[in-house]
C-alpha cells in the first residue's frame, strides 16, 4: 500500500476517495526507560529507549490505518499527518502517536 504525506501521487490518478483513516497509540514507559532517559538528558545524547518506543507505536498505528484503508477497498493513503505527544504524570510518562490520512483508490495514468 502506498503511503504519502502529499495529496497527489505523481503518475497515478485518484479514482475514488475513501474514508478518513486514523489511529492512535498510547504507550507507557517503564521506570528504567524513564531513569535512563533522564540520565541521557543530563549528559546529552539520544534516548534509544524512547526512540524505540516511538518507532513501535508509529509502526502499530500505520498498520491500523492500512487495515482501515484495505477494509474500505482502497490501495493508498494520502495526506498523512503524524503527531507526537507526551503525558507526564507523577510516576509515569505516556507517549502518544496519532496518525491520520485519507484512504484512496489509485490507478496508474
Amino acid at each position: 500500500m502506498l503511503l504519502t504525506t502529499t495529496f497527489y501521487i505523481e503518475g497515478h490518478r485518484i479514482r475514488r476517495y475513501g474514508p478518513l483513516v486514523a489511529g492512535e497509540a498510547v504507550m507507557g514507559t517503564n521506570i528504567f526507560r524513564d531513569y535512563f532517559a533522564k540520565v541521557r538528558d543530563v549528559v546529552g545524547g539520544r534516548s534509544g529507549a524512547f526512540q524505540s518506543a516511538l518507532r513501535e507505536a508509529r509502526e502499530s498505528v500505520f498498520a491500523d490505518i492500512q487495515e482501515q484503508a484495505r477494509n474500505a477497498d482502497c490501495n493508498a493513503i494520502i495526506g498523512i499527518d503524524i503527531d507526537y505527544g507526551e503525558i507526564s504524570g507523577k510516576d509515569k510518562n505516556m507517549l502518544i502517536v496519532a496518525v491520520q490520512g485519507t484512504a484512496v483508490y489509485i490507478e496508474p495514468e
